[in-house]
């Protein structure tokens, strides 16, 4: 237990030490390409201190030069770290706007300007969230977005909700379904204990999108990741 309160210690002030160096490089940051490289080492770093490696299944189904939806279950606060330190992408985040009130690392996610806010709690400014998604996806990125909406409380796969899969027929944008399997043991929500382990990502085929479909083809779409993501989720 000692050993896993120094871990999260350090964490701590890594994250520190990342918000800070996130708004010093907002000079710096065209495209978001340089807020990306320093949250890659952030992450790796935080991995490596904490003990857990990934493991990535899947990675030829990403293909040059192409933007997508990532859509994943969501059962640790190591999700994000794992997702952008394992998936060879330029990929965007939707975090939750509650982050942006944690001193300097949240300022850094905030200013930066990189990574996406989204308010759950106003449904109009969800909307200008998503549409926020679409314009990086415009841009040439890829976006994560948790469809649960929400870390699981006992580390099995919930109900999906719809935001992900109106912006991907919005956009027209592929949509790859991301497992994250491994992460809920490491640090469960509400639980400050840290256990070392492998968190291992298995990613999808990119399923293609019409644009300008309606809910009907929304909820097939939530119902197809949905099913394939339950195929390879191992409950924990």
């Amino acid at each position: 237990m000692f050993i896993s309160i120094i871990k999260i210690f350090i964490n701590l002030l890594l994250s520190l030490l990342g918000g800070v160096l996130a708004i010093l490089l907002i000079p710096f940051n065209s495209g978001g390409r340089t807020f990306h490289w320093l949250a890659r080492t952030y992450s790796k770093t935080v991995l490596w201190v904490s003990g857990v490696k990934v493991e990535s299944v899947g990675t030829e189904n990403i293909g040059k030069n192409q933007s997508y939806i990532y859509v994943s279950n969501h059962a640790s606060g190591f999700d994000i770290p794992a997702v952008i330190a394992g998936i060879p992408d330029q990929i965007r985040i939707v975090y939750k706007k509650e982050l942006e009130k944690i001193p300097f690392f949240g300022w850094g996610l905030k200013y930066g300007k990189t990574y996406i806010a989204i308010d759950r709690q106003k449904g109009t400014e969800a909307a200008r969230s998503l549409e926020e998604a679409a314009e990086k996806i415009r841009t040439g990125a890829s976006v994560l977005l948790f469809a649960e909406g929400t870390r699981t409380l006992d580390g099995k796969l919930q109900p999906f909700k719809r935001g992900a899969f109106n912006l991907a027929v919005k956009a027209g944008v592929s949509v790859i379904p991301l497992t994250i399997n491994g992460s809920y043991k490491i640090l469960p929500k509400k639980k400050y204990r840290l256990v070392p382990g492998t968190v291992t990502l298995v990613i999808g085929k990119p399923i293609e999108v019409n644009k300008g479909g309606g809910k009907e083809e929304e909820l097939n779409l939530m119902s197809e990741v949905h099913k394939i993501i339950s195929k390879h989720y191992i409950d924990q």
